[in-house]
């Protein structure tokens, strides 16, 4: 809930003004329309309660697998020929998730006072994305609910599906580098300094590796705190450049370059747009509004810069082969397959092949980035451990030898 300031006017023109704890404005207003007070301005108030702050750091995010379970529910329950307002109250008390269950009670709400199914979700669009607002709106015009529902609920699957496969590819190297963080740190702060102190009794000719070794862990010991100011400071710059639109674009951008996994996500987002783009004009959206709406879907700034630009071609007389290979981002494969799409009329069909094209090469690919990746990280390491090895030893087999020598 969050708090609106509001001024109105009563039924003899008379101007109020107060304060109303909603969810949205568009609730406010309806709480104010009820006392037959015609609003005039709502505004939410910025708070700075240490209580709220707290809440809303440890509020309860609304998952991918509670949109999946919403879609999956509301499919079935439809399909069974329950009133839309029933099967809203029961996903309502069945949803384990308190956030989701705030927001399935107002959309309830919202239905009871006359609004249809997609202009309540809309009310809450950072839990409803355009996409899922857009297929219940073609659902709801042709009296196909269930359906929208049914081909939501299989989206949001494929989608948990490959961020899962990407998070299992990327466990194992993610996993050797935290542990080559904790080694170094620990060499730094306990084992470093220790053969540093040895070292000068023994007034030893250090040479240059051990140095560096060194001045590296004295630095580390004495000035930690510079490190965890400087490492702060470089994340919050670095989010906010992300937060800019130029930031984020760049970033976008690079990340689809980054050598072994650049292609991988770039196939993902390929996939993404070609299973969006198939479900609306499956649905019958038309292609100019599902480019739309699909260019929103993909969550990549510079992807969606790309499907803008094919909307454009579109609406100037372009074809969608024409347009797609413009834009430079598909394999000859799938404009063979858009091609023959456009040709037969079934563009939506041949899309879907093009997704699932997609999603066998992503399988492959994360499948085979371990062992990609396993022989750099092998070699990193080793380099690691070399110098280690290096900077401290060598001392060590110096002085060893001049104590034999002597």
């Amino acid at each position: 809930m969050q708090l609106y300031s509001y001024t109105a006017r009563d039924t003899k023109g008379s101007v109020i003004k107060g304060q109303l704890e909603a969810i949205n404005s568009a609730g406010v207003a309806d709480s104010l329309m009820k006392r037959q007070l015609i609003p005039i301005s709502i505004l939410l108030i910025e708070t700075k309660n240490n209580i709220l702050f707290i809440d809303q750091i440890f509020k309860e995010k609304i998952t991918l697998e509670d949109m999946i379970m919403f879609a999956r529910q509301m499919y079935s329950l439809l399909k069974a020929g329950i009133p839309i307002i029933r099967a809203m109250v029961g996903l309502a008390d069945t949803t384990q998730n308190k956030s989701f269950k705030a927001v399935l009670m107002d959309v309830t709400k919202q239905l009871e006072q006359g609004r249809d199914l997609s202009s309540a979700l809309s009310m809450h669009n950072k839990v409803f994305s355009r996409l899922t607002i857009s297929m219940v709106k073609v659902g709801e015009g042709s009296g196909r609910l269930e359906d929208a529902f049914h081909q939501l609920a299989q989206y949001f699957e494929k989608e948990q599906e490959t961020r899962k496969r990407i998070k299992a590819a990327m466990r194992y190297p993610i996993f050797v580098i935290l542990a080559l963080c904790v080694a170094i740190t620990i060499l730094n702060i306990f084992v470093i300094p220790t053969f540093a102190n040895m070292f000068l009794k023994f007034k030893a000719d250090l040479p240059l590796m051990t140095q560096v070794l060194i001045a590296t862990s004295h630095f580390f010991v004495n000035y930690w705190w510079v490190l965890l100011g400087v490492s702060g400071l470089v994340i919050v710059l670095w989010n906010n450049y992300l937060n800019t639109s130029v930031g984020r674009y760049n970033w976008d951008r690079y990340k689809l370059r980054i050598p072994l996994i650049g292609d991988i996500l770039k196939r993902t987002l390929l996939a993404r747009y070609s299973t969006s783009l198939a479900m609306v004009l499956r649905s019958g959206v038309p292609m100019t509004t599902g480019l739309s709406l699909t260019a929103q879907s993909v969550d990549n700034s510079f992807m969606e810069k790309a499907i803008v630009t094919m909307r454009q071609d579109i609406e100037k007389g372009e074809s969608l082969l024409r347009a797609s290979k413009s834009s430079g981002l598909f394999s000859q494969l799938v404009l063979q397959m858009v091609a023959v799409g456009e040709e037969t009329g079934r563009v939506d069909e041949l899309l879907q092949e093009a997704a699932d094209y997609y999603e066998r090469e992503v399988d492959y690919d994360l499948r085979s980035l371990t062992a990609k990746i396993e022989p750099i990280l092998t070699v990193f390491v080793a380099i690691m451990v070399l110098i280690l090895a290096l900077g401290i030893f060598m001392p060590m087999w110096n002085m060893m030898s001049a104590i034999k020598g002597n």
